[in-house]
């Protein structure tokens, strides 16, 4: 086979090249500690690395939902806490006017304190968060839910959305709560509803607003739960101060009966499946009371609870009759006040749970990240122990061509005419 010179000397730089290149090829990869520099260095592998950047990606992303929900929780929690604080203080007000001995005076003063912790609630309910939108309002972020109208009732103008963070492949975290659901539907000891339909003449028996002390008593199942009807009682059997329960319109069977103590000073008290009454005075017989629950009374809010306490400490009256709607008053008040500190702890107990899992979360993520992160370092960095022995070895079969470059490069037959 005949060799020509340009044929010899172009083999020779090919050659050359192809070594010098996978000498190259080695450094780069020493000096940038990467096994894979395109891919073509490994198809497979290169595949496989852009699914776990995608797959980090996402983690940081899930990081990041982390934290904000973390510091959204945070700062519900901790407002909620100040609602709290303030809740008690109220409680601790509406024990202080239910003080028999207290004048007119005093609960105006009381009422005073109350006013000034309505406007300090309102304004926590009315809370922003870090990007300017208000915390309870649901998904109307940007419209204030809490507005006081021109009569000094309340109206709620978010709406019943939570907003929510996806902070792992498949768990969506509520970061919120709303106003309607920590404030406003909150259960209404008042929502029944009393009237003396029968007084004769000479009584002077007189029965307080009607109180749902016991929630599960009112609510259990028929036939042992307070009638849709409502309920009539009525005295006068066997004696004056006796008296008979029934379900409004049915005459029997007697649902309950009992007696008045016979001391006109003292208020006795009837407990029926959880509603609680208070009687005053002396009754003559005959007199007919009706008990009915009105369901659109249901929920009241928290500060709907405070204003009418505040209302009735500031117009009521120094007489016997403005002292038992003083009782009523309080009462209900506290009752309703214990079911919204039940209803904000509940919120806060959900909120601990959110928090919790988001510890959980984090260092379940963190720990992927950390896999993640190894088994892209498996595929992608180098073996310097290896590469160093390749590279050493490279550089001797390039030093090696080229010497031998050297040498046949010089062989002409020219050489032979000197």
């Amino acid at each position: 086979m005949r060799i020509s010179t340009i044929q010899a000397f172009n083999n020779g730089v090919q050659g050359l090249q192809r070594n010098y290149a996978s000498v190259t090829r080695t450094q780069e990869q020493i000096s940038t500690g990467n096994r894979i520099l395109t891919p073509a260095d490994d198809p497979v592998a290169s595949v496989r690395l852009l699914q776990l950047e995608q797959q980090q990606n996402v983690l940081t992303q899930y990081k990041d939902n982390l934290t904000a929900a973390d510091n959204s929780l945070t700062q519900e929690e901790a407002t909620l806490n100040s609602v709290n604080t303030i809740l008690q203080r109220v409680r601790e007000l509406a024990v202080q006017a239910g003080n028999g001995g207290l004048s007119q005076a005093d609960r105006q003063s009381i009422a005073a304190e109350l006013g000034e912790r309505e406007g300090e609630l309102l304004g926590l309910m009315n809370t922003r968060n870090a990007r300017g939108e208000y915390l309870f309002a649901g998904f109307q972020g940007k419209t204030q839910p809490f507005v006081r109208q021109a009569d000094g009732s309340y109206s709620y103008e978010g709406d019943e959305g939570q907003r929510k963070l996806q902070v792992a492949s498949s768990l969506d975290l509520a970061i919120s709560d709303s106003g309607k659901k920590i404030f406003e539907n909150v259960t209404n000891a008042g929502r029944v509803d009393s009237a003396l339909t029968v007084s004769p003449a000479g009584s002077t028996l007189s029965v307080s607003a009607p109180l749902v002390q016991d929630e599960v008593a009112f609510a259990a199942a028929p036939p042992n739960n307070f009638p849709a009807a409502g309920i009539q009682i009525v005295f006068g059997n066997p004696d004056a101060s006796s008296y008979e329960v029934f379900e409004i319109g049915v005459p029997a069977p007697v649902l309950a009966n009992g007696k008045l103590d016979d001391d006109p000073g003292n208020s006795d008290q009837l407990v029926f499946r959880g509603v609680t009454l208070q009687f005053d005075g002396v009754p003559v017989g005959g007199e007919t009371i009706q008990v009915t629950a009105d369901p659109s009374q249901e929920k009241q809010g928290i500060l709907t609870t405070i204003a009418n306490l505040r209302t009735a400490l500031e117009d009521g009256v120094d007489t016997p009759a403005g002292s038992l709607q003083i009782r009523d008053a309080v009462a209900e008040a506290l009752t309703n006040l214990d079911h919204g500190m039940s209803t904000v702890d509940g919120v806060r107990g959900e909120i601990g749970a959110r928090l919790n899992i988001i510890d959980s979360t984090r260092t379940d993520n963190e720990d992927v990240s950390l896999v993640n992160k190894g088994v892209q370092a498996d595929l992608r960095e180098l073996d310097y122990a290896e590469a160093l022995s390749r590279l050493s070895f490279q550089s001797v079969i390039l030093e090696a061509a080229q010497q031998s470059y050297v040498k046949i490069s010089s062989l002409s037959l020219f050489n032979q005419l000197r």
